[in-house]
């Protein structure tokens, strides 16, 4: 049960997160989280924070839709569609997070699942028609 609760507390923070609430990263999350996803992997809070924060300085009015969440027997999972605009122009990225939690509900583990070729390098202005290239020479 613990982890069923964890991961809803954990939910409502990333689907309603802000710049301001990046401070609540120690209450939710181990010292010694790791984070994964297609550019990132690494341990720490303070590393995890500053990555979002980052976020919110690269990005445009960035924001999680979580669309779904799940408990497995080793590990929780949220579903997700970002949103963001980069230079006015929207973006749309959907992916799922695989999150395990201590026994006390704090994250350890937040390993991001999502298709960078199509949903980010594809769609880039000088690599993106060569990865469209090998995508459609790899598709059947």
């Amino acid at each position: 049960m613990i982890r069923e609760e964890a991961l809803a507390r954990y939910a409502r923070f990333y689907a309603t997160m802000t710049p301001e609430r990046l401070d609540e990263l120690p209450e939710l999350c181990a010292e010694d989280v790791r984070f994964r996803d297609p550019f990132n992997d690494f341990t720490g809070v303070g590393k995890l924070s500053e990555v979002f924060r980052d976020m919110y300085r690269q990005l445009e009015n960035p924001r999680f839709e979580v669309t779904d969440r799940a408990v497995g027997e080793a590990a929780c999972y949220l579903r997700w569609i970002m949103r963001f605009e980069r230079k006015g122009r929207p973006w749309q990225i959907e992916g799922l997070s695989e999150v395990q939690f201590d026994e006390s509900g704090r994250v350890t583990a937040h390993l991001d699942h999502w298709d960078s070729g199509t949903q980010f390098y594809a769609k880039l202005p000088l690599i993106g028609g060569a990865v469209r290239c090998i995508r459609n020479k790899l598709a059947v």
